[in-house]
Formats: C-alpha cells, structure tokens, sequence
C-alpha cells in the first residue's frame, strides 16, 4: 500500500544543520523527514551512461527512473511509462509515457527525451559501460561498432507521449533491463548546457523522485523531493542523504548511534553480534551477485598458462573464506552465475564436489606441469579496495596460495575508484578483487559480461567459442534451447578459468523499525520513495 506522508520527530541535530544550509519550499526542517542511508564508496560519477558501481546506481534510483521500475519486493512495474504492448514476434514495444511525467525542473518527459538518451548511450564517442546490454535494439550493434550513426537507432518517437523500441530479435529479460539506470534518460538541455558537470549539483536534472541537492565530495550526497514528479503525492520521505560509509565497521557505528537508518551491508565481525542484540533489524536475503577475483588476461603469466590459472583457483579453500571469515549466509562459488534464477541451472567447476585436500592436491601438481615451484618462483600482485572485510578475504587467500611451493603474493591495497581505473587501463594489474551483482533477473546479466566486446569485461576473456554461444543463445526464441547456451557458454568460460568465484553472496543490510516499507527482492533494489518513517 501506498502510504501517506509521515512526520519524522527524531532528525538528527547534524540534519537539521545542514538542513537549515539548503533552501527550497515544501515543509519546513522542523517537519520534514529525512532518510539517511549508507551508501558504501563514493560513486564515481551521476552520470547514468558512465557510472558503474552499485553505489552511484543506488542514488540513480532516487533521481531517474526508466520506461519500467521494480516495487519493494523486485516485481516489474510501470514506471516513466504508464503501459506498453508487445508484438506477436517480440521484436516491437510501444510504450506510451505518462502525460504527467516531469523533469525536476518542470518540463515534460517526453518520447523524444528518450530517443536522445538511448542514441547517446550507444554513440561510441559516449564510451558507456552498459552499451553492450543494449546491443540487441536495431541498429545498435553496428552503431556501437563505428559503422552506422546513432540516429539509425531503433528507437523512435511516433508523437511526444509515444515511444517505439525495435529489437533485432525477441529478448525475454528486456522489459527489466528498462529499470537500469543506464537506460534513464538524460535531460538534453541540461547536458549541452554544462556537458561533464550536468551532474553537479544546481545542473542536474532527472525525471525521478528525488532532485539532487548537495553533494560532499567523500561525505554526502543529499537529495530533497521532485515537487514535479508525477508520483510525488505518494512519497513519503521528503529528504534523503546517501552517506559516504567505505568501513563497513564505521557504518555500523553510525547506525548504532542513530546516525543511519540503513546501512550498505553488516561486517562479518559484527553480524553474530547483530543478530543477537538486533535480529529484527538484521535484513538478510538471497541475492544475484558474487565476489569474485579477476586474472587479467593481458598479463602473459596469466594469458599463456591456463594450468597456473586453475591451479590458483583450486588453491582457494572457498568453504573456509564463505562460512568462516564472511558467514551471514553466503554460499561457497565453483560457478558464475548464481542459484535462483528462474530456469537456469547454473553451471559448476569438475572440482567443486573434491574434497579440499585433494583439490590442494591437484593445484599444486597443475602449478607444477605450469612450470612454477620452488626452483623457480612466481610472484603475483593482488590488488582490493579499503575494506576490512577485502583485507581479511585477501590475507586468507594470500594463505592459500602459499600452500603452492615459490607463489608468492603481494596485497596491495587501494581506494576504490584507483583500483576500478588500473583494471580498465589493464597495465599494472595481474589478479583483482570485484564483484558482479545481476541487472535483471536473467543468467545474460552474468554471461554476458565475459563477452569479448563488453566494456564490463574487465578481464579482457577473448573466446570465439563463448562468443559464439553466447550469439546463438541469443538468436534462441526456445526459452529451453537458449538456457542450454547460455550453460554451454558458461562451462565453457569456467574451463579457461580467466576469474575465480569465490563465494555467491546475499544481501544484508541493517534495517531502523522506523523504516517501513522495506522489502527483500534478489537485486537489492530499495528506492527511497517506497519507504516511510514511522513516529
């Protein structure tokens, strides 16, 4: 149920100074109610076409919004567009926009504000992470490749309120690939008026809830309502703060104290204890993501010895990293995609039933037929992001790889945002931390980032055998026949072992009682104009 909107009478008294810092009607500070989140890392960037953390999709969420969205519990909804139909082939959608629809400075949403949007993110002058996911819209493959202009693009705007999208051929999952961020639209005007600061505050205009209104660099990042939005009358929050909360540790601390009412995620030193004290805060569910380690596969050592490749693999003990050092209910990961997608049974390593002595066993004689041991050491650089939780995964398997004679591994720690630059540069880095959470519910959203041409293919995997069976699942209109491609595929891409799953994760977030309307969905999604505050 939609709720209506409540007052909050516990702000904080560090909220209610910078409240007081930041004008604009609606209530006054000492009526309006505010969310604090944490948010984990900085995001990286606003911009919807060139942001790639979870952390920047999360305030996204709040300014923007796509022809469809997800409700609390991660079911499609109707979202900029008021409906849609479908041709018979599944290559046709016709979305017609809400007539009500407003950018937070006013204007209408129109079709042709989508149309711009969708040209630029698969202009290759654009360099956007996420243009491979559309590259089954007419015409998009060949834009993105250089050779045909982005106004070929297949999508079309038949009047102001009517939008027409031609595929290529039919895609199950792409009325939820509509809620990426990616695919919001971009606010012309306001992006050739300031082109790489349209996302600052005071320049940035979205079509979302929530308008930006600060942004502290290493701080904050604040948002107060979209007094345009079409939906307005039914958010119930007036301002939202996403905290900057890199130590997950600090973040549980604030929440402690009242300084947050939902934190990023629970350290795993603490979550025992959590559950104890708080268990009806404790927020925990199943997820679409892994954690994972990426070899970079333009490093010889790594490219030209693909039995050193899977002996680092069955060197990890994932039992001991899954249940010992992180243990909220993750789950040990000898494949890429993980369980619960529907219809998909995702595939596994020969070796995920070994037990863990012999598989030690088997890497070190394959680290051996490499041509490593102790006569001829190996030196390798793992590099992570600052985090408690990275650090300890990373000691315990620097451990693990000691068992093979001569390996030597150096940890090297970095701020997030310098260690996503050296991945995508590929000069210094041999094997990274990352980890990959689903953009819609479809075993693509994994596979499709090993593809030899995806800009989120941050080993640099090159397989025309993948390639190929990642093409004809795609061609596949047999839901049947295009599952076992993609399996295929994903068999396939574990046998080269270019990254190492380490454990398939699980949301978990602690959750105020003051909070309501959280719901618990796979992808983790949690607008902020879902939710309330209570008294």
């Amino acid at each position: 149920m939609k709720k209506l909107r409540r007052r909050c009478a516990c702000l904080l008294v560090v909220g209610a100074l910078a409240l007081a810092a930041c004008g604009g009607s609606g209530p006054s500070p000492e009526q309006e109610s505010v969310l604090n989140r944490g948010n984990g890392v900085e995001p990286e960037s606003l911009d919807v076409h060139r942001a790639a953390s979870t952390e920047a999709h999360d305030v996204q969420r709040d300014i923007g919004e796509g022809l469809t969205g997800l409700t609390p519990q991660g079911e499609l909804r109707a979202a900029a567009a008021e409906r849609w139909e479908v041709s018979a082939d599944g290559r046709q959608y016709t979305f017609w926009l809400r007539p009500d629809a407003r950018w937070s400075n006013g204007e209408l949403v129109t079709a042709e504000d989508f149309v711009f949007s969708y040209r630029r993110l698969v202009d290759p002058a654009t360099a956007a992470l996420y243009v491979k996911s559309v590259s089954d819209i007419e015409n998009a493959a060949e834009i993105i490749a250089g050779d045909r202009p982005p106004s070929e693009l297949g999508v079309i705007a038949t009047d102001t309120h009517t939008l027409e999208i031609r595929l290529r051929h039919a895609v199950p999952y792409f009325l939820n690939l509509l809620t990426h961020p990616s695919m919001f639209p971009v606010h012309r005007g306001s992006l050739e008026e300031h082109a790489d600061a349209h996302t600052r505050p005071g320049n940035l205009v979205g079509n979302g809830a929530y308008k930006l209104v600060d942004w502290q660099v290493g701080s904050v990042i604040e948002l107060m309502r979209n007094e345009h939005y079409w939906d307005n009358a039914n958010t119930a929050i007036d301002r939202v703060r996403h905290y900057v909360t890199s130590e997950p540790m600090s973040e549980l601390s604030r929440y402690r104290a009242g300084e947050l009412q939902v934190t990023r995620t629970i350290p795993p030193e603490a979550f025992a204890q959590m559950q104890a004290q708080r268990p009806a805060e404790v927020r925990v569910s199943a997820a679409l993501s892994v954690y994972y380690y990426g070899l970079n596969m333009t490093v010889p050592v790594l490219s030209e010895n693909p039995k050193l490749r899977q002996a680092l693999s069955m060197a990890i003990d994932r039992e001991v990293i899954a249940h010992d050092i992180v243990g909220r209910g993750e789950k040990p990961a000898y494949g890429w995609v993980p369980d619960g997608i529907a219809g998909y049974q995702g595939r596994r390593f020969p070796y995920a039933s070994m037990p863990a002595e012999e598989r030690l066993a088997t890497a070190k004689q394959l680290y051996r037929e490499a041509g490593f041991g102790a006569n001829k050491p190996l030196r390798l650089e793992l590099r992570y992001n600052t985090s408690d939780t990275h650090k300890r995964i990373a000691l315990a398997a620097q451990s693990m790889w000691h068992e093979l004679p001569g390996l030597e591994i150096a940890l090297i720690n970095e701020e997030f945002q310098v260690l996503v630059d050296n991945i995508r540069q590929r000069e210094i880095t041999q094997i990274f931390r990352l980890l990959w959470i689903g953009d819609y519910d479809d075993p693509h959203t994994f596979l499709s980032t090993l593809e030899s041409d995806n800009p989120s293919n941050f080993t640099a995997y090159q397989s025309k055998i993948f390639d190929s069976l990642m093409q004809r699942a795609a061609e596949s209109t047999d839901p049947v026949r295009r599952n076992v491609f993609l399996g295929e595929a994903e068999s396939e891409m574990l046998a080269d072992h270019p990254l190492i799953p380490l454990y398939f994760m699980v949301n978990k977030s602690m959750v105020s009682p003051q909070v309501e309307g959280w719901g618990d969905n796979v992808l983790n999604y949690h607008y902020s104009q879902h939710l309330s505050l209570s008294n």
